[in-house]
């Protein structure tokens, strides 16, 4: 894979203008290429593809006006910090996550990396249905998620992913259309509407794991035709654009549906008598699973250049795939609980990966002045980061929430077909 080093000798901002007339990564060791629309697929389905589904608990984690203000807060960063990294591999000389880690902060950063984008896709559940859920999960894991993980080139994932994105696009119409129906008839819980709670941090970990894309933005960028910082700037814009557009909906509409009764997965919260519903949950297992490949390909990617060099046989691509696949798939087997999953994932790994470490390597690497806005911005990541790593750990692990998977609500029942005055604290959840 060969990288065209620019040049130093002048503002960073110079740098990635020059970039319209010439390639920063010339060559991809995964082949074939894709459009500029392909590659935003790609990374709208990195973003909403599975994470969005506990945007609706990060409210009731958060408070709804404090959740919904976060929501851009990371969004925002999440935007700067991908292209950020680009800009890093640009000055750099790198062409991935893990060297531009190594060649800013030596082999231990390179092995941190890397433990951490390994971690993150076992925690994306190909499963999560209700009706004989661990033999659904082994089902689709064999006939749907191992062969699309098999993939050499990302490339060829654009097309899965605008599917994933469409199907997106049926569940917050089902979540939005369940909000106008169904949401009159469930009670609105005391301080449904405070400006913020405690838990705030913890929200941005739910948060950090739906926008969490960084791990495979190097494999994105080197797919593009003639890829370029201002071509993937565009890219990025209009990714997280959309992205975001879809997560506020989805947060706001699940939010106020159940407010303070909202799960960690917002499928708990519907009646499985509701058909519509269900076939919101076919299509978000579907998501999943079109979403999944592109996690594995970086887990792939990440063990081929720790221990292989880079580069692996057909034969230690496919044992490999199955081994990643087989160990997700086994650890979402006994996982059942995703509220808990979704803040630790987001804190340890989710976190370092958006806020403190593209920081880091711009900081280290750029030779802009200290008033520069990049600068300030990555002065600005990198504490809140940290912040957010290690208090948002301490309090899921010291606070937990209540779990109620495989649960049916109150609200369910036909005894209970209407209590719009009735507080919430005199009813109780019934198995």
């Amino acid at each position: 894979m060969s990288y065209q080093q620019p040049q130093l000798s002048g503002p960073l901002q110079r740098e990635t203008d020059s970039s319209d007339r010439e390639s920063l990564i010339s060559g991809h060791e995964h082949g074939g290429k894709s459009s500029q629309s392909a590659a935003v697929f790609n990374v709208v389905n990195s973003v909403i593809g599975s994470g969005i589904i506990g945007l609706p608990y990060s409210m009731k984690q958060a408070g709804f006006p404090l959740g919904i203000l976060l929501l851009f807060l990371v969004s925002y960063i999440t935007d700067f910090s991908l292209v950020l990294l680009i800009k890093g591999g640009a000055l750099s000389g790198t062409d991935s996550y893990q060297s531009l880690v190594n060649k800013t902060f030596g082999f231990p950063g390179y092995l941190l990396l890397s433990t951490l984008q390994f971690m993150y896709p076992f925690i994306v559940d190909p499963g999560g249905w209700f009706i004989s859920r661990h033999f659904i999960i082994v089902v689709s894991t064999v006939t749907c998620t191992l062969p699309l993980s098999l993939y050499r080139d990302i490339a060829k994932l654009g097309k899965i992913s605008f599917i994933s994105t469409i199907l997106t696009t049926v569940i917050l119409g089902i979540v939005m259309t369940r909000a106008i129906s169904l949401g009159p008839n469930i009670p609105k819980t005391d301080n449904a509407w405070v400006f913020a709670k405690p838990n705030a941090i913890q929200a941005i970990g739910v948060m950090s794991f739906a926008f969490i894309c960084h791990h495979n933005c190097f494999l994105v960028y080197g797919s593009l035709e003639e890829p370029t910082v201002a071509k993937w700037r565009r890219i990025i814009h209009t990714s997280i654009l959309v992205s975001v557009f879809i997560c506020v909906l989805f947060a706001t509409c699940g939010y106020f549906t159940f407010t303070g009764f909202t799960q960690g997965d917002l499928f708990e919260n519907y009646c499985r008598s509701d058909d519509l519903v269900t076939f919101g949950r076919f299509c978000y297992g579907i998501t999943v699973i079109l979403t999944y490949p592109i996690e594995c390909f970086v887990t792939r990617e990440v063990i081929a250049n720790v221990f292989f060099g880079g580069t692996l046989s057909s034969v230690f691509h496919t044992v490999l795939a199955v081994l990643i696949v087989t160990a997700a798939t086994l650890v979402s087997l006994m996982i059942e609980c995703l509220g808990i999953v979704l803040e630790l994932n987001g804190v340890l790994c989710a976190a370092p990966l958006i806020f403190i470490i593209p920081s880091a390597c711009y900081l280290k690497l750029s030779e802009e002045p200290r008033t520069h806005s990049d600068k300030i911005m990555a002065c600005v990541m990198f504490p809140v980061g940290a912040v957010v790593m290690v208090v948002g750990f301490v309090m899921a692990i010291t606070n937990p929430q209540d779990c109620t998977h495989g649960q049916e609500m109150f609200y369910c029942f036909p005894e209970n077909v209407s209590f719009t005055n009735t507080s919430w604290s005199h009813l109780q959840l019934t198995t």
